[in-house]
């Protein structure tokens, strides 16, 4: 295809075309994370390193990787969606409020990510949506209106493992965060870091009898809307679905 809006994209997000970044013109560094909103009490997580995992070959791992769609009725406990969040977001160092160090790979160390959360089967949750916090180690309350897993499950087209899942994480996008360094060339780099997060998430899934599916089909519409969300500002990126596996 020699036209077209994907190869546009790729075109005009070339080193060649760039224009100074904001961070070259001496703009003001945004912040790091979104701030707590403080409406609820935040919710401390336990400690990702508690959580029982077992004990599995990388190498099978990674051979049996696959996207799992069927899930039984039970429950996440509380640890382990801790462990799934530290896997995916987890901040190990922070360094001043330049740069956060976290469990996975993101261009420049910008991570560009806020991880927002559809919880239906959580010991300890309430069912709704929650924010983590990923230098506290928290989860804040967003909404816990009734019905909200029918309406994200819409939102997804009809995939009802959307309703059915223990919990689907979803990836907000902060461009600015990104193209503060990178310029418009950012935005190819927000998309290569969705699918290092969503890998852990898989890896890390398998190894307490869960399992994942991304999904990547959505109206982008209607998700930043029940998110509440500026699109000039962020939005959706990325979803997965995550459950515990079905009884053979």
């Amino acid at each position: 295809m020699k036209s077209g809006t994907g190869r546009t994209f790729v075109e005009k997000t070339k080193h060649k075309f760039l224009e100074m970044s904001d961070q070259q013109k001496g703009l003001t560094q945004p912040p790091l994370v979104w701030p707590t909103q403080k409406v609820n009490p935040a919710i401390t997580l336990p400690h990702p390193g508690k959580t029982p995992l077992n004990l599995v070959d990388l190498r099978q791992l990674i051979t049996h990787r696959s996207s799992l769609r069927e899930y039984s009725d039970k429950y996440l406990s509380l640890a382990e969606l801790s462990y799934l969040l530290w896997c995916t977001q987890g901040v190990k160092l922070v360094y001043g409020n330049k740069v956060t160090l976290r469990t996975v790979p993101s261009a420049g160390a910008r991570h560009a990510f806020e991880t927002v959360l559809l919880i239906n089967r959580v010991e300890d949750l309430v069912p709704g949506v929650y924010r983590y916090l990923p230098i506290e180690h928290q989860l804040e309350v967003v909404s816990t209106q009734p019905d909200l897993a029918g309406r994200f499950a819409a939102a997804c087209l009809g995939q009802t493992m959307v309703m059915k899942c223990a919990v689907a994480f979803m990836w907000v996008a902060v461009p600015y965060r990104m193209t503060w360094r990178y310029g418009e060339r950012g935005y190819r780099y927000l998309y290569l870091d969705a699918g290092h997060v969503c890998q852990n998430l898989y890896l890390a899934s398998a190894t307490i009898d869960a399992g994942t599916c991304a999904v990547g089909a959505f109206d982008d519409d209607a998700m930043n809307a029940l998110l509440g969300l500026d699109e000039s500002e962020a939005f959706v990126i990325y979803l997965a679905a995550v459950g515990k596996q079905p009884v053979a």
